[in-house]
């Protein structure tokens, strides 16, 4: 009997979460930037075997919350860690030993669900993790299989919940505004990323190219021309990015139709928040 069941990637920022699920799932599905906080919805891959199915959760990281969005980025976290089967707390190798796990997570008490660590960015550190701890390097390919055998026996047994070739759950709206995201933290500066979002608009995916248009939201009027750039020159590389990822998840041609609007403050405000596809927390 195969065993199928859901594994949580969590940590702090910057703990190679996004970089590790692409590796697993032999695809590029997560935002991978230095830049920490990048991950703002989890994202849900797979890795099958003959006789396993991984269902990756890709959490924001675990962080002290600034402002709203920090505080739904951080419930969304919590809420996955409660449903999974399994937890992998990833550290980087070179930063060990890892914490404690439940006390980084916020919640008032540690949680049932079977926590392993994992020690990422192996190879900036050879020798570094304490000794028998599982590490692994998502940049040269080590310790992912010895990570998949790991995890394995924590899984339920149960048939593939999804077919053996398919790479993730979620739709290509999602990954139009997450290559975005992404490509904005790859071409601007400073704090301006982070005060980026992005939200479809239109959606045509039976027209060849496929349609899409999206709207870039920022915070203010002076982050709306850096985004734009001189000429439009900023915004024309933004949408070129993100369009090549798309093309290459979707296997066909892309148009996508890019646009930057003013949501003053729309990290703080829990109505634009709401729209933008972060549920309010419960309880």
């Amino acid at each position: 009997m195969p065993r199928t069941g859901h594994v949580a990637l969590a940590g702090r920022p910057n703990a190679g979460k996004s970089s590790l699920l692409n590796r697993l799932v032999g695809a590029h599905l997560a935002i991978v930037s230095p830049k920490a906080q990048s991950t703002r919805l989890p994202v849900v891959g797979l890795h099958s075997t003959p006789d396993s199915q991984l269902i990756l959760h890709d959490l924001p990281g675990l962080l002290d919350p600034e402002y709203a969005l920090h505080e739904r980025m951080r419930w969304l976290a919590q809420e996955e860690l409660g449903r999974v089967d399994l937890i992998l707390h990833l550290h980087p190798a070179p930063d060990g030993p890892a914490p404690p796990f439940w006390p980084l997570t916020g919640l008032p008490s540690p949680g049932a669900t079977p926590v392993l660590t994992v020690y990422t960015k192996g190879d900036l550190a050879p020798g570094a993790a304490p000794a028998g701890a599982i590490v692994v390097s998502a940049e040269t390919g080590e310790g992912i299989p010895e990570l998949v055998a790991a995890v394995t026996p924590y899984l339920p047994e149960g048939p593939f919940a999804y077919p053996a070739d398919d790479l993730g759950t979620q739709p290509l709206r999602f990954f139009a505004t997450e290559f975005l995201r992404e490509a904005a933290f790859q071409l601007l500066e400073d704090e301006v990323p982070y005060a980026v979002a992005a939200q479809v608009e239109e959606f045509r995916e039976h027209t060849k190219p496929v349609y899409i248009r999206v709207s870039l939201l920022v915070e203010r009027e002076s982050q709306k021309g850096i985004v734009i750039g001189a000429g439009g020159r900023t915004l024309k590389a933004i949408g070129q990015h993100a369009r090549a990822r798309l093309e290459d998840l979707l296997g066909e041609q892309v148009y996508l139709d890019c646009w930057v609007k003013v949501a003053r403050d729309w990290r703080r405000k829990a109505h634009l928040l709401t729209e933008l596809g972060f549920p309010e927390p419960r309880g």
